[in-house]
C-alpha cells in the first residue's frame, strides 16, 4: 500500500510565504485551511493511501508543504535543502519520520532543491531550475540518483513559475498532466493530458493508481481528468493557494 506523509497546518500558516504581497482579500483563514487539509487527507485515504501524519511546527509557517523536503525514489529518500531560508529547518522531522521506512541521503550547502521542482517518469527525474532549486541542487540529485540508474533532466523554468509542478504533474501509465502554454509538451517522453492555460493551477494533481486528487475550483480540468479514465477526487484549495501552494505540495508518497 502507498503511504502518504502529511503534516498539520500551524497557526503560523497565516504568515506563510507568498510571492504576491498579502492584502485583505488574500489573508489566510487558518481554520478553513485546516478543514481543507482534512478533506485532502480524506481524499488520499479514498484513493487507497495510508496517511501518516506529522504534527504542525509553529516555527515553520510553510511546514504543511512537506513535498518540498524530500524526493522519494526506489527505497531512497533524498532529503532536500529548501530554497527558502525560512524553511531550512523543515526537513529534520520529515527525515526522522521516513528513516524507519527508507534509506536516507542528504543535500548539503550550497545546494538548494524543493521537491515541488521534481517530477518522476519511470527512470527519469525532471528537475526544474527555479528560484528555489539551483544548479548545485540539481547536480547533487544527479550524484545520488545516477548510480541508481536514474536520468536527471534539468528544466529551465520561467521567472513567474515557482515550481515545475505548478505547470505539470505525473499521471498513471506514464502520462503527464500539463497546462497548455507553460512548458513544451515535447519536453516529456510521455502522453499528455492537457488543461487550458486559464486552468493552469489545476495542472498540479496527486495521482494514486487510477485515482487523482485535483483542485475543485477548476471544472474543466476535472472533466479532462475524468475523460482520461481517472477517478477524480475534487478538493478545495483556496487557502493553500494563498500561500503559493497546491495539492502535491501537501504530501510525500512512498
Amino acid at each position: 500500500m502507498t503511504r502518504a506523509l502529511v503534516r498539520g497546518v500551524p497557526d503560523s500558516f497565516a504568515s506563510a510565504l507568498s510571492a504576491a504581497p498579502r492584502d485583505a482579500s488574500s489573508q489566510i483563514d487558518v481554520p478553513l485551511a485546516r478543514a481543507q487539509h482534512a478533506a485532502y487527507r480524506a481524499a488520499l485515504e479514498a484513493s487507497g493511501a495510508e496517511v501518516v501524519s506529522l504534527p504542525a511546527d509553529e516555527r515553520f509557517p510553510d511546514c504543511v508543504f512537506v513535498e518540498d523536503t524530500a524526493v522519494i525514489v526506489d527505497g531512497l529518500a533524498l532529503i532536500t535543502r529548501p530554497g527558502a531560508p525560512s524553511r531550512r529547518g523543515e526537513p529534520e522531522a520529515v527525515a526522522a519520520a521516513l528513516s524507519s521506512h527508507l534509506e536516507l541521503a542528504f543535500l548539503e550547502d550550497p545546494a538548494t532543491l524543493d521537491g515541488g521542482d521534481c517530477l518522476r517518469l519511470g527512470r527519469t527525474l525532471y528537475i526544474g531550475r527555479s528560484g528555489r532549486t539551483n544548479a548545485a541542487g540539481i547536480a547533487g540529485a544527479h550524484a545520488v540518483l545516477a548510480p541508481r540508474g536514474f536520468r536527471v533532466i534539468a528544466v529551465e523554468l520561467p521567472p513567474d513559475v515557482l515550481h515545475l509542478k505548478c505547470a505539470c504533474s505525473p499521471l498513471p501509465d506514464g502520462r503527464v498532466l500539463l497546462a497548455e502554454g507553460t512548458l513544451p509538451a515535447a519536453l516529456f517522453d510521455a502522453a499528455i493530458v492537457s488543461v487550458p492555460f486559464e486552468d493552469r493551477y489545476a495542472a498540479n494533481a496527486v495521482a494514486l493508481g487510477d485515482h487523482v486528487i485535483a483542485a475543485a475550483e477548476h471544472p474543466r480540468a476535472l472533466a479532462a481528468l475524468a475523460a482520461a479514465g481517472l477517478r477524480v477526487h475534487p478538493v478545495p484549495t483556496s487557502e493553500v493557494r494563498k500561500a503559493d501552494g497546491s495539492l502535491t505540495c501537501q504530501s510525500i508518497l512512498f
